[in-house]
């Protein structure tokens, strides 16, 4: 009966193990699945919607093949689309049945979205038509979040929302490549798998068990049973003894011996082939016994009603930092103004070109500072959907102990992010609340009337201030406890004046004055409905002559000398310089006072009075 049940319990193990294992293979069906995209007419760019992308759940896997080199970029898709607004391109989308499907869009031929000729001429030039339709190259545009680029096949691992679409070319010239496919993995668990090989492991080795026990029962009960002579109940057998004087006792220990040798030999493999499917078991091969997981509370985050998508990311913000300063750091070392150019704008730009200009006639004149990268404080990108953008960020390098607070603006959707202004934070300085990067913050008008005072007055104002100091009608509203700039350019301009005082005030005249620059405010609004607001002013000094024979020299006055290309003049000279500040300004009805965030200056011109 033993090897009756062995064989049932061999039979169901084997049963139950093939069952398990099948369903981890044959029965499994494939882990991934794929879509094939069929462009049929070439373009040089292929939109792929995000709706496609997510047409099934999961991670998407990009793949697009085709000769020499392949191209991909993923962004919003908003902002895909308005950069291919001005040339023709394929768009793969989603129809309402679920079928992929593609259709070649043309260029709005009144679209005013496109952007200027490279030659300068007028936009709405009918010459410069088939121009402005050139396409691009997409390669380092700042409006991707991510991009990709292989040879003759590139395979992307994605994992994008429905929001953001995947731009596909070669070199912005040559058709994009035909060949695209995108594959979602496949979740198909098999949760009774594992219990079932590990239930068949059992009853093996329970068939094991009783095959065993079925062999020694055999065994025992071979051959006659005899009746043996009778033997004194007091005097018991020494087995030791019989076994060395009867041949028949010592062969029955040794077939004992190698019965429980083969009933070891028999678990071993049992053992070893169950350790060797419990290997194959993974966690999708179990039930799932345990509830479903609660989620943890998070901070709430309220996004205005209304508000639009912020410009960029935190990594995309990094990512456009750094090359802005790789650009500005290439100018730096061949003075090369027109380079600076593709990544400075305003002030910055008038400023690195005046050095460029002093570097090349002064010897050892010092070059600027480079722009610092990292670690980034603070990232806090316009919400907005259009264009011009803008993003402020705030690098905090702690080896330089120097704190750096920028803003980046990209003209349209063609154009690179440029530094349109650029400052140190003073020591100690406390940034009011901002909103986080992922959810941006709206920009200021330059004549809101809901700040307590608009940032398009804020250069006059604080240009009085300079001028006049605690005499200004504007003195009271700004907090001046805190203002290093204000205290120092009052400094200097005293010692300057003592100096000239000492060797020409009878012959000639110092004079300062501070105006508002030629940029224009830039303001993002911060939580407390308030705004940092970055302006832009001019310091003129002015030396003349109060003696009709009397000249000015530069005789000790290098740099004056470079800019105004002249040592002497009977009529004077003006030197002006630059400054760039960024000031906190609080909502209507607040107590607080406008203060200074940070400042830089730096000379910008010098010339002979007329």
């Amino acid at each position: 009966m033993r090897f009756v049940w062995a064989v049932v319990a061999f039979v169901l193990a084997a049963v139950m193990i093939g069952a398990g294992i099948a369903q981890r293979t044959i029965f499994q069906g494939p882990k991934t699945e794929t879509a094939s995209i069929s462009v049929t007419q070439d373009a040089p760019y292929t939109l792929i919607d995000g709706a496609v992308l997510n047409a099934l759940p999961g991670a998407q896997t990009l793949r697009a093949a085709g000769s020499g080199a392949v191209f991909a970029s993923y962004g919003r898709t908003a902002d895909v689309k308005a950069w291919l607004a001005d040339v023709p391109h394929n768009e793969v989308s989603l129809a309402s049945d679920g079928t992929i499907t593609t259709s070649p869009i043309e260029p709005d031929a009144d679209s005013t979205a496109a952007p200027e000729p490279a030659d300068g001429t007028e936009a709405g030039d009918t010459t410069t038509a088939e121009a402005t339709a050139v396409p691009q190259s997409p390669i380092g545009s700042d409006l991707w979040l991510d991009e990709f680029q292989q040879e003759d096949e590139l395979v992307a691992p994605l994992q994008l929302p429905d929001t953001m679409s995947v731009l596909i070319a070669s070199d912005g010239t040559a058709p994009a490549p035909a060949d695209i496919s995108i594959s979602w993995p496949v979740a198909r668990s098999t949760p009774w798998a594992g219990p079932l090989i590990v239930g068949g492991a059992i009853l093996m080795a329970i068939g094991v068990f009783l095959y065993v026990l079925g062999i020694r029962h055999a065994r025992r009960s071979r051959g006659p049973r005899r009746k043996g002579l009778p033997v004194a109940v007091t005097e018991p057998i020494d087995l030791a003894v019989e076994g060395a004087e009867k041949g028949v006792i010592s062969s029955g220990s040794t077939r004992r011996s190698l019965s429980r040798g083969r009933r070891a030999f028999a678990v071993v493999p049992a053992i070893g082939v169950s350790a060797l499917l419990f290997a194959g078991c993974t966690a999708d091969s179990w039930p799932s016994l345990a509830g479903s997981p609660t989620p943890s509370p998070s901070a709430t985050v309220i996004v205005p009603e209304g508000q639009q998508a912020p410009a960029v990311t935190e990594a995309q913000a990094e990512r456009i930092l750094t090359r802005i300063a790789d650009t500005v750091a290439d100018a730096d070392a061949n003075r090369d103004p027109a380079l600076a150019a593709t990544r400075l704008d305003g002030a910055p730009l008038a400023e690195r070109s005046t050095n460029y200009t002093l570097g090349a006639a002064v010897p050892d004149y010092a070059a600027m500072p480079a722009i610092q990268t990292s670690p980034l404080k603070i990232v806090l990108p316009q919400a907005f959907d259009s264009w011009p953008r803008t993003v402020m960020t705030v690098v905090d390098d702690q080896d330089d102990k120097v704190s750096s607070i920028m803003l980046m603006t990209q003209q349209d959707a063609w154009s690179p992010y440029k530094l349109s202004y650029l400052a140190n934070l003073e020591a100690a300085t406390e940034m009011p609340d901002l909103a986080a990067s992922y959810v941006g913050a709206t920009q200021v008008a330059p004549d809101s009337p809901f700040l307590v005072m608009t940032p398009d007055e804020l250069a006059t104002a604080y240009a009085d201030i300079l001028t006049n100091g605690d005499q200004s009608t504007y003195f009271a509203q700004f907090d001046t406890d805190g203002d290093q700039f204000r205290v120092s350019v009052a400094a200097d301009r005293q010692r300057r004046l003592d100096e000239f005082n000492q060797t020409a005030a009878s012959t000639g005249s110092l004079t300062f004055s501070t105006t508002p620059g030629a940029e224009s405010p830039l303001a993002l609004a911060t939580l407390e409905s308030g705004a940092i607001v970055a302006v832009n002013l001019n310091e003129t000094d002015t030396v003349k002559p109060t003696n009709a024979e009397a000249v000015i020299k530069l005789t000790n006055n290098a740099t004056v000398k470079a800019l105004a290309g002249a040592e002497q003049s009977s009529t004077g000279f003006t030197t002006t310089y630059s400054d760039q500040l960024f000031f906190y300004v609080p909502s209507q009805g607040s107590t607080e006072k406008i203060r200074l965030l940070g400042y830089s200056s730096n000379i910008l011109d010098a010339k002979v009075i007329p």
